[in-house]
């Protein structure tokens, strides 16, 4: 097989099937698996794999960038995780960091999952608003103006508008636009 920066590819197998009985003979160091295997998915595979040989270290590779694959393998006891749309050098940072002994994540899916959190943190903001903010945070979902929110609540335009400052501030954002996509990103209900 091929040698790539100090690598040795030693085996290649199709399924997942074939790989543990590679695996079972050939003892690897690192074990680059795709996760989408026919049979049983390489998500599927760590756990038997590791049954072989547990000195291996497995790196997960994906044409999906969700976090909830790399968590999933990672909970399984692969050692790191990478997109197919990462770049080469990002595969051998990948196998030098796993060889160490630490996880890795691609760069992709961790902006992914930082993304994922910030939102989730900003949902929990949510429960912090008064009713009277909820209630035209309802009437921001819908697209009404401040002057149309100020109509049906019987409030001046004024009053509305520093309830919509004091929501955007409490969430820490800059637009209505962001609040309207914080609603829908993590599937807040206001009723």
């Amino acid at each position: 097989m091929n040698n790539y920066a100090g690598y040795e590819v030693t085996a290649e197998c199709a399924n997942a099937r074939d790989g543990i009985e590679l695996v079972a003979s050939l003892r690897p160091d690192i074990i680059i698996l795709d996760i989408n295997l026919p049979g049983i998915s390489g998500i599927e595979a760590v756990p038997l794999l590791l049954k072989f040989c547990c000195t291996s270290k497995i790196l997960g590779v994906s044409m999906h960038s969700q976090p909830a694959y790399a968590r999933k393998m990672i909970k399984d006891g692969a050692m790191g995780y990478i997109c197919k749309s990462s770049p080469s050098n990002e595969l051998f940072k990948a196998l030098e960091q796993i060889s160490d002994g630490k996880k890795y994540i691609c760069q992709e899916t961790k902006e992914i999952l930082a993304k994922q959190m910030m939102d989730e943190e900003q949902g929990k903001n949510v429960k912090i608003l008064s009713q009277r903010e909820l209630e035209i945070i309802r009437y921001i979902k819908k697209g009404f103006s401040s002057k149309q929110i100020a109509k049906e609540l019987f409030v001046s335009v004024k009053t509305v508008e520093v309830h919509r400052y004091n929501i955007l501030k409490k969430l820490n954002l800059k637009n209505a636009a962001g609040l309207v996509n914080l609603i829908i990103t993590n599937n807040i209900d206001i009723v």
